[in-house]
């Protein structure tokens, strides 16, 4: 059986991922893995280096970011506020732009 992960975490998700781009592709590649999401906290800022070093690899990159979505923005309080993770991928080039 084949497994993508879908919500990984790079040195880009400050105080969340350590993981540095290349260590994650060099990871799926010992394992086996055909395909991989970057999914950093509310930025994209590593999808240019995943995307060449994923490709460069033969694994499938798929780019991606976790959100979140919140019923009252106002709400200023971390006690109460509610916060809903939302991980988005992209499946092709539009959903990317």
């Amino acid at each position: 059986m084949r497994f993508t992960h879908l919500h990984v975490h790079s040195h880009y998700s400050v105080l969340d991922g350590m993981s540095k781009v290349s260590d994650l592709v060099d990871k799926s590649i010992r394992v086996g893995m055909h395909a991989i999401a970057l999914t950093d906290h509310g930025n994209m800022y590593g999808v240019k280096e995943f995307y060449n070093a994923a490709s460069k690899a033969k694994i499938k990159p798929i780019l991606g970011c976790e959100t979140y979505i919140v019923a009252d923005r106002n709400v200023k309080s971390k006690e109460t506020e509610r916060r809903y993770p939302l991980i988005l991928l992209a499946k092709n080039e539009v959903g990317y732009h």
